[in-house]
């Protein structure tokens, strides 16, 4: 029991540390204003990424949300090891929108009852791609409905990155199928 404990406190520390670490009042984390979550459910193919990890070495890698019947989101991520023959590892977690004035920061769980943030920082009128952030500037994703995007666009999601204030050095491309 005392282990359990002593992990749990552990597990607390380091998600309350690592949600204010590397904090940066120079990045613009504001949210979209609109999110019509029905529009948002479906398969997104993640284009690139802050290195972290959970994710590390992960290539081929997409996230899918669909509604559960008592109103949370079911998330998967997948993804595969190092090369896209490489061994596939799956993480099944949940979703739900905290306050319903603001649709756009959700908050996600991969752990027990650990939630981390999800802000839809910019998301394309048609819901074909999406910049994600956190209250962390330790997180960023590239997301697109499809496993490829012209590079004109490409670069466009870098500018609207950059403006933010992000370090774009640290953007990891991910490789996809």
């Amino acid at each position: 029991m005392k282990n359990i404990t002593k992990l749990l406190f552990i597990l607390l520390f380091f998600s309350l540390f690592t949600n204010c670490k590397g904090q940066n009042s120079m990045i613009d984390k504001t949210v979209v204003k609109e999110l019509d979550i029905e529009k948002y459910l479906g398969t997104w193919y993640e284009l690139a990424r802050y290195d972290h990890s959970f994710e590390r070495g992960l290539v081929g890698v997409t996230a899918t949300y669909s509604l559960k019947s008592d109103g949370k989101i079911k998330v998967v991520n997948q993804g595969f090891k190092n090369t896209l023959d490489g061994e596939k590892s799956i993480a099944e977690g949940k979703a739900k929108i905290p306050n319903a004035k603001i649709p756009s920061k959700l908050k996600v769980s991969f752990f027990w009852f650990f939630y981390g943030d999800y802000f839809v920082l910019e998301l394309d009128e048609n819901y074909q791609w999406a910049i994600i952030g956190s209250s962390s500037d330790n997180y960023l994703w590239i997301l697109s409905r499809t496993s490829v995007v012209d590079e004109e666009l490409y670069s466009e999601l870098l500018d609207k990155i950059k403006k933010r204030g992000y370090d774009l050095s640290k953007l990891i491309k991910v490789k996809q199928i």
